[in-house]
Order: structure tokens, then C-alpha cells, then sequence
């Protein structure tokens, strides 16, 4: 007989992805304002009556960026450019609106992005880019591109305080039609990596945790979230983490 393997960790971590088709919103409504991402909202927020037209949005994966680019679109009526679309549009010139995200990645079209930025900048033609990474950053092959790129208006989005935090988890459980404890929101804001994308990742572990065992998301379930994601990055566990003193 073969013999009986115990899942780590990780394995029930890995056994918690399958897509739940939940569909967060992204409406002007929706977008959390605070510290960390205010200046590059009120940007947003303030087109048509830019006084420059390329903007450029920096920040770590689930900051925002993405919702902002959206809003962007909403109001503007801008179309979002793939990746081999870009010395395209610039050679069809005009003025409407365009939208590229992840302008940092590795490979992207630099020749069609640069004819592009000058475009932008010779016809007055709003132009939105996101990234990641400090321009400094970009793969770039050419300084040409990167010298363009400097000279859009740059915004950084940051995850700055322990409220922005709370209210992350606060729309992403609403957008999944969850009603949490606000003590368990606070018992994950004071242990957990600080980072929007942790947040993100977090509230679906819950979320998937709890339909499977068909429970209400309690301290238990936030505090074996928690060791799972330590788990993941090779932390120790924290057996304090796992008092259930809350759980009713």
C-alpha cells in the first residue's frame, strides 16, 4: 500500500486557485482615494483640462493603476492600444484618446512607443501609460524612448496607511457580496505584508476558504490565511495567529 502523503502548506495553498468568475467594479465610484494614490486620481479626474498630454501612472501590481486607466476611459473615451497597434495609431494620427498599460514590460513595441509619445506631444493627443517601475527601470534598448517618456507628467500610487489598507479589503469583499467583521479586517491589516497586491491575494484565499467549508469568513480563516501566504514567501508560522477567541 502506498504511503499516506500529508498536504504542506503550500499544497493546500495551490489547491485553493480556481477562477470563482468574480468581476471586481471599477467604476468612478469604486476607486478608494487616499495618501498613497490621491494626486494621480485628481489627474484623472481632471481631464479634459490637462495642460500637457501624456501622463504616466507608476506603481506596484493591484494599486490601482488598472481602475484609474478604466476611469480614464470612461471619461475620455480612450482606447486602450495593444502591444502591436502602437506605430499604427501614430502614423493614423488624430486626437482620441489612447491608453497603454504595462509600458515597462520586456519586448514592447519601442519604436512604435516612441512615434507614438511624439505624436502625443506634437498634436496635443491625451495619452495615458501605465507601469510598474520607475522609467529608470524600463528595459528599454534606445535612450530616445526613455527621454520622451520623461517628459509626461508621472504619478506614483503607494498603499500609504493602515486605512487605505482596511478600506482594500473593505471593496474587495463588497464586490464579492461579503460582509466582514471589521475586527477581522483589523487583525489582518496589523499582520499581514503590506502591499495592495497582498490584500488582493489575502481576501481571495478567505473567500475560497470559506466556500469550502461553507463558513462565514471568522479569525480562524484570516489567521490560516495569513500562514498560508508566510508559508508561500518561507516564513515560520505564527502560532499566536491562530486564536479563536473570535470565530462565533
Amino acid at each position: 500500500m502506498a504511503p499516506t502523503v500529508t498536504p504542506t502548506v503550500s499544497d493546500r495553498a495551490a489547491q485553493l486557485v480556481f477562477e470563482l468568475g468574480h468581476t471586481p467594479a471599477q467604476g468612478e465610484a469604486d476607486f478608494l482615494v487616499g495618501e498613497g494614490n490621491r494626486l494621480a486620481h485628481s489627474r484623472i479626474m481632471a481631464f479634459p483640462h490637462w495642460p500637457d498630454p501624456v501622463t504616466l501612472l507608476s506603481g506596484p501590481p493591484k494599486s490601482g493603476k488598472s481602475h484609474l486607466a478604466r476611469i480614464f476611459a470612461d471619461r475620455s473615451g480612450a482606447v486602450f492600444a495593444g502591444l502591436g497597434d502602437l506605430e499604427a495609431l501614430a502614423t493614423q494620427g488624430g486626437n482620441r484618446p489612447l491608453i497603454v498599460e504595462d509600458a515597462d514590460r520586456a519586448g514592447y513595441d519601442e519604436a512604435g512607443l516612441f512615434h507614438l509619445l511624439n505624436q502625443s506631444m506634437r498634436d496635443g493627443r491625451p495619452l495615458l501609460l501605465t507601469a510598474r517601475e520607475d522609467v529608470g527601470q524600463w528595459p528599454l534598448a534606445t535612450a530616445d524612448v526613455r527621454s520622451r517618456v520623461r517628459r509626461a507628467t508621472a504619478f506614483t500610487l503607494e498603499i500609504s496607511d493602515d486605512i487605505q489598507l482596511s478600506q482594500m479589503f473593505v471593496k474587495l469583499f463588497t464586490d464579492r457580496q461579503i460582509k466582514v467583521d471589521p475586527k477581522i479586517i483589523a487583525y489582518l491589516v496589523a499582520r499581514m505584508e503590506r502591499s495592495a497586491e497582498e490584500v488582493v491575494i489575502l481576501a481571495d484565499v478567505m473567500d475560497r476558504l470559506a466556500m469550502a467549508r461553507g463558513s462565514a469568513i471568522n479569525r480562524r480563516i484570516a489567521a490560516e490565511a495569513l500562514d498560508l501566504r508566510r508559508a508561500e514567501r518561507g516564513e515560520a508560522s505564527a502560532e499566536e495567529d491562530w486564536d479563536t477567541e473570535d470565530d462565533e
